[in-house]
C-alpha cells in the first residue's frame, strides 16, 4: 500500500501556515483544530514543519518572548517529504529514524497531502485485524 492510496479519499485541502506568520497564531491553528503540527509554505513551496515541538523547545530557550517571533525563525527545516508513491512502511521507516510525526506528500514539487505517523499506523493496524478476520473466516470455514 502507497501513501497516495491513504490520501486519496481526503476532501479537505491541507492546513498550512506561513513562514512569516506569527509563532502565536500558529499556535492558536494547531489547538484549535486539535492537530499536532503543520506544513509551512513559502511563495507556494514547502519550506518546513511547525510542530508542537518546536513550540516547547523554543519556549525553554526563549521564554513567552517567542510567540511574537516568525514561524519561519521556529520551525524544522528542511521538510522531509515523501511521493505518493512511498511505501506505507517506507514511510513509517522514514518517520522511525528520523524521529518525526509528520510527511508533507510531494508530486511534481506541488504538495498534494500530508500524513501523520498517526494516519500510517491507523492503516496497518487496520489492515492487521482484516487479515486476522479472514484467517479466522478461513478456519472456520476449512
Amino acid at each position: 500500500m502507497t501513501i497516495g492510496r491513504i490520501i486519496e479519499g481526503r476532501d479537505a485541502a491541507v492546513l498550512t501556515c506561513h513562514t512569516a506568520d506569527s509563532v502565536r497564531d500558529a499556535i492558536g491553528m494547531l489547538a484549535e483544530r486539535r492537530i499536532g503540527a503543520l506544513p509551512v509554505m513559502e511563495a507556494g513551496r514547502v519550506a518546513g514543519i511547525f510542530s508542537e515541538r518546536d513550540v516547547i523547545y523554543r519556549l525553554r530557550e526563549q521564554g513567552a518572548a517567542v510567540l511574537d517571533s516568525q514561524v519561519g525563525d521556529v520551525m524544522t527545516a528542511p521538510a522531509v517529504t515523501v511521493d505518493p508513491q512511498t511505501e506505507v512502511l517506507s514511510a513509517l521507516s522514514l518517520m522511525t529514524k528520523r524521529r518525526i510525526r509528520h510527511l508533507p506528500v510531494m508530486e511534481h514539487g506541488e504538495m498534494v497531502g500530508f500524513v501523520s505517523i498517526g494516519d500510517l499506523v491507523k492503516y496497518r493496524i487496520d489492515r492487521i485485524e482484516s487479515e486476522a478476520e479472514a484467517l479466522r473466516t478461513y478456519i472456520q470455514t476449512a
